[in-house]
């Protein structure tokens, strides 16, 4: 089977040919990098696949990522973050890009009380964390990399900590550029039962083996999950989105199972089992209907 997800110990010996142990031993396998440095060692644009580990990016110059089943052209200096739930990649790298990304697993905060990263607007359902930086929180975020690479290649014994700080200074920043209906969220009741929801449509996926299933499917069964009757999750979810629950969890199901039609060789009835249809034939119908193509053929595209 094609691999569904890349974890961060593959990505250091595919990028390094080698995990040493220092790496195994450092607090969340975190590391950072130039970019330049890596188009220099002739690394190429990575797979379009999920990780299991966390990147934040500042990416300098023109390129379109590839970013869950949306595209984004950006252009100047952009600060990028990417999650596990979300499979991504990006074109091909010119040799006059710059910039700099560090990579970690979610170990490396698991001890900050305040900062719990599957809990930010950043790191949410259907977020889109790419920020267009002006000259001013370039420079910001570029000092703000360098003090990483700089405290990451000593030997001072809170050198981590640090490193944390600094981390969280990038996050912070992103979070401060965000609008700020988008980060200070749950101010009423119907906007926590719409992240509660969220939550739970996104908890059930990556799908990663043909043993798991997507079960949560319609709108009355989320609603019994959460104790509310229907119709007041559907009015809560368009008042604060502007969309339907049913178009939420169709379009989180369509991202799935073209994700899984591209980059596994399960064949079409397992993939529709796992996706929670009674059987390939309607799945085949669901999928031309959001997509215009059925199955086989959008697998050839």
């Amino acid at each position: 089977m094609i691999k569904a997800t890349e974890s961060l110990e593959e990505f250091y010996k595919h990028k390094f040919n080698d995990l040493s142990e220092n790496i195994k031993k450092d607090i969340g396998q975190f590391n950072v990098f130039r970019i330049e440095d890596r188009i220099q060692s002739g690394t190429t644009s990575p797979t379009y696949i999920r990780r299991d580990f966390f990147k934040i990016m500042l990416f300098q110059g023109n390129n379109v990522f590839h970013y869950g089943d949306k595209s984004i052209a950006v252009s100047g200096s952009t600060l990028l973050f990417f999650n596990p739930q979300v499979p991504y990649t990006y074109d091909a790298l010119t040799p006059d890009t710059k910039g700099y990304f560090c990579v970690f697993k979610d170990e490396f905060f698991k001890e900050n009380l305040r900062l719990k990263l599957s809990e930010l607007p950043l790191f949410a359902a259907g977020a889109q964390p790419v920020f267009h930086l002006n000259d001013i929180e370039n420079k910001d975020v570029q000092d703000t990399f360098e003090k990483i690479i700089k405290e990451f290649n000593t030997n001072y014994i809170y050198k981590y900590e640090l490193v944390k700080n600094y981390v969280s200074e990038l996050i912070y920043l992103a979070m401060k550029l965000q609008p700020s209906e988008q980060v200070f969220q749950h101010t009423d009741a119907g906007t926590r039962i719409t992240s509660v929801f969220a939550e739970l449509l996104e908890r059930q996926f990556p799908i990663e083996s043909i043993s798991q299933r997507f079960e949560l499917r319609s709108p009355k069964v989320f609603a019994d999950r959460l104790f509310v009757h229907v119709n007041y999750l559907n009015r809560a979810i368009k008042k604060t989105t502007g969309r339907t629950t049913t178009d939420h969890i169709f379009e989180r199901l369509t991202g799935e199972a073209k994700a899984l039609l591209k980059y596994t060789d399960w064949n079409i009835s397992e993939i529709s089992y796992v996706l929670g249809f009674e059987d390939q034939a309607h799945f085949n119908n669901f999928f031309k209907k959001q997509t215009k193509l059925n199955p086989s053929s959008f697998r050839q595209v």
